[in-house]
């Protein structure tokens, strides 16, 4: 028995020896890969925080992908950050486009740009001197504006032909009509390229081009040869193709007049004209450039003094929410910025007041309002429109929207105050007098 006993113990000790020995070896194994478990998260952690030196991959690829939600975070809008830091003055004045006097700076243009810090100022003929003279007074009032949060634009009207504001040492561009009588879309854009060519050897930012009025009335004293021609269809495609050459060299285009000037046979300049169109009228015609505009994402429209009775009997285009606001801002879609033509014309200072014209601009929709050739003029829109959110006449919201169209196109085209003349006048000259030789040749 004794040796049966032994001989049995020995002969099952071993095997259960073994299995108590297996059974402890996937204890421990077990135990470690618990324990690495979080270690391993951990260090994705660390390497997911700190740049991941190892190189190695994270365990959980979600945790490079999916930040943890208190993380999250929202992408801001330059535009709104920068409309949120100014103050109701300074957001006024970037609703107002001015004039100025002489072919300098002077004391009252600059109290106007500390004090009413106007968002663009505008040049006629009476302000241009030499080409270095003109870059140098258009240099003097960015630099003034400096102290002012937002960039100005620096505007003019250089259309070619009868409308040119450039120096007699600049080439000159031909009027649209004459481009127009082309029928080549290729040298309108060419003409866009050159207008801004001439524009940027005086510093500015802003051309009031191209005209996109419908040349329909042959006694329109206004219009005549500014425009591309009599057919809708030739305007649509001419202007378009200008627009984006203006837009290719850097320089913000603004079309011009809406809802179309074409048709008038009274000067907006010295009195208000009347046009006796219905609404499908000027669908069929008129509005068609337009319409095409604000299918390309046009930056800006200018709108005119002209009185519709069919759409609006109260107001001319300008002051009209009919117009402004249910047509261009509504039917059309349109949601860049709306300018204004001078607030100074006849057809606005003989039938208003500058302060009530202002107001019902605003209320129709625009966003900049454009006040030639008086510093008082600026001054009276300026008080005007402060008062009127103060006593809530306006609300500031109201005041935030256009304000916020004016920053986010500033932004777009990257203004600066610190930026420069440009260009070089000998090669652009070169350029005019080839181009000019194609519109001749055809």
């Amino acid at each position: 028995m004794h040796n049966y006993r032994y001989n049995s113990n020995n002969k099952w000790r071993k095997p259960l020896h073994m299995m108590c020995l297996l059974l402890g070896i996937v204890l421990l194994l077990s135990a470690c890969g618990q324990a690495q478990k979080p270690s391993s998260a951990t260090d994705s952690n660390i390497g997911s925080n700190a740049g991941s030196h190892s190189g190695q991959s994270s365990s959980s690829p979600e945790q490079n992908t999916v930040p943890p939600k208190e993380e999250v975070q929202e992408e801001t809008d330059p535009v709104q950050e920068q409309l949120s830091s100014l103050t109701l003055e300074e957001k006024i004045g970037q609703m107002i486009l001015a004039g100025v006097q002489g072919t300098t700076l002077d004391d009252q243009a600059k109290q106007m740009i500390t004090n009413q810090k106007v968002g663009g100022i505008i040049f006629y003929a009476n302000n241009v001197s030499t080409l270095e003279g003109t870059a140098k007074f258009v240099k003097s009032i960015k630099e003034a504006n400096q102290s002012n949060p937002v960039p100005i634009f620096m505007s003019v009207d250089q259309e070619g032909g009868k409308v040119s504001r450039m120096p007699e040492t600049v080439e000159s561009i031909p009027s649209s009509r004459k481009v127009g009588e082309t029928k080549d879309s290729a040298l309108a854009e060419t003409m866009g390229e050159l207008l801004a060519r001439q524009v940027q050897l005086a510093g500015f930012n802003v051309d009031f081009a191209p005209v996109l009025d419908v040349n329909s009335n042959p006694r329109n004293p206004v219009i005549g040869d500014r425009s591309f021609g009599s057919s809708a269809e030739l305007v649509s495609r001419m202007g378009i193709a200008e627009m984006k050459g203006l837009r290719s060299e850097g320089i913000i285009p603004v079309v011009k007049h809406f809802p179309g000037h074409g048709d008038t046979s009274v000067d907006s300049h010295l009195d208000l004209p009347v046009v006796n169109k219905t609404e499908k009228q000027l669908a069929e015609l008129e509005w068609i450039p337009f319409q095409a505009a604000v299918k390309e994402q046009v930056e800006a429209v200018m709108v005119a003094h002209i009185l519709f009775p069919k759409l609006d009997p109260d107001h001319p285009a300008s002051l009209s929410d009919v117009i402004i606001g249910e047509h261009l801002r509504g039917k059309f879609k349109y949601d860049g910025v709306v300018i204004t033509d001078d607030l100074s014309m006849g057809a606005i200072a003989k039938n208003y007041k500058l302060d009530q014209a202002a107001l019902a601009t605003v209320k129709a929709g625009s966003d900049i309002l454009l006040v030639a050739h008086s510093y008082e003029s600026a001054k009276t829109i300026f008080d005007t429109l402060i008062s009127a959110v103060k006593s809530g006449k306006i609300t500031e919201s109201r005041i935030d929207e256009s304000v916020y169209r004016i920053l986010a196109l500033k932004q777009q085209y990257k203004l600066s105050d610190d930026q420069k003349a440009s260009g070089d006048l000998k090669q652009l000259n070169a350029d005019i007098v080839d181009w000019r030789k194609q519109i001749d040749a055809r």
